[in-house]
């Protein structure tokens, strides 16, 4: 495929980029990357789970002057507040728009005002939009089947797919210990206590030759796990907690298995897309966008979400497994990851909405 150049699509974040598993906002250091890229920078402040009126006002008011300023070709957004409030300035200046549901949060976890708020701002949001899409079918089948989003636009990626090149099987060499990790923001929804849990009965029935690791960032917003509690599974010894690394490689090649025990709504894990790359088995649970990375008993198994039980159960079922079963089980994980989760097939179904909706408007 040859390249096509979009030289008016314009690109804005927040100012204060994202500390992951952080509810603030930070500078993270990649305004320089972008640069290099020949993107032009233009700095949002955005409180990404504030619910200030006030603050979402200026939200809007920033993305109408600059999308004002820069008229781009097409506007991207990513997460709740720059597809809601992004996409209805884009409404008003009539800027074609691209939304990209990378799952959808705790705030679809109950039903309540906070849902219903929500939905009511994705709906706003979304309304006439060119293209919205979706990391998992699950979520695309709510948010048709809620009306939020028109059937024509609503398209399936496989999550924000993974780097084949980069992600790549390393050799792992065994000291006769089973690691098994889990790469997750400090959230109690991401099934952090259940894997302590689980830790703590593999440590009790099979001792030091069974080894849990967390690595992850705590989050400082209201679900997060608090740091007392981290210092008490350090200190207890059932866990390892990792310390937070920008390359994520190192950690994946040094585990035998990865686990996502979450109940939280994923669009599709990125964790769970770089172990498979990795050549990783994987156990994780029977929730949207983590299903979508395992083929139960093929690549990994499948655990019930919010039950350590059943986690255990999974766990013990991989270390029953003979290492050649092992290694065929991590080969299953690459080969799936080559064929449903390359980045290029998200990329180029950017590549083609964007070519659309600059040739028809």
């Amino acid at each position: 495929m040859e390249p096509r150049q979009f030289p008016q699509v314009a690109a804005t974040r927040s100012s204060r980029g994202r500390i992951p598993g952080s509810g603030d906002r930070a500078p993270d250091g990649r305004e320089s990357e972008l640069a290099a890229l020949g993107v032009e920078f233009e700095p949002i402040t955005m409180n990404g789970r504030g619910m200030s009126p006030a603050e979402d006002a200026r939200l809007l008011l920033s993305y109408l002057r600059i999308l004002r300023r820069v008229r781009p070709q097409a506007y991207l957004g990513f997460t709740i507040k720059p597809n809601v409030y992004g996409g209805l300035a884009c409404r008003l200046l009539n800027i074609p728009r691209i939304a990209n549901i990378a799952g959808l949060g705790t705030a679809f976890l109950h039903r309540g005002m906070l849902n219903h708020l929500v939905r009511r701002l994705y709906s706003t949001g979304l309304r006439a939009a060119d293209c919205v899409f979706f990391q998992n079918p699950d979520d695309r089948q709510r948010f048709l089947s809620e009306r939020i989003v028109d059937p024509g636009c609503a398209r399936l990626l496989p999550g924000s797919g993974v780097d084949l090149t980069r992600f790549a099987p390393q050799e792992r060499v065994s000291d006769g210990r089973t690691v098994f990790l889990l790469v997750t923001r400090l959230l109690w929804a991401k099934g952090v206590a259940e894997f302590v849990a689980a830790a703590q009965e593999l440590r009790r029935v099979h001792g030091s030759s069974v080894v849990c690791q967390i690595l992850g960032i705590r989050d400082h917003s209201p679900g997060g796990v608090d740091a007392d509690t981290l210092e008490r599974w350090r200190s207890e010894g059932q866990i390892e907690l990792l310390n937070a690394v920008s390359d994520v490689r190192p950690a994946l090649t040094t585990a035998d298995c990865v686990v996502l025990p979450s109940y939280y709504p994923e669009g599709t894990p990125r964790s769970l897309l770089e172990a498979a790359a990795m050549g990783k088995p994987i156990v994780t649970t029977d929730m949207p966008g983590c299903r979508d990375v395992v083929e139960n008993g093929v690549n990994g198994y499948i655990c019930q979400p919010r039950d350590s039980a059943s986690l255990v159960e999974a766990m013990t079922r991989y270390l029953a497994l003979s290492a050649e079963e092992r290694s065929v089980m991590g080969q299953k994980s690459r080969r799936k990851a080559e064929r449903d989760f390359d980045e290029k097939i998200v990329i180029d179904a950017y590549l083609e909405r964007l070519s659309h909706v600059i040739r028809t408007k």
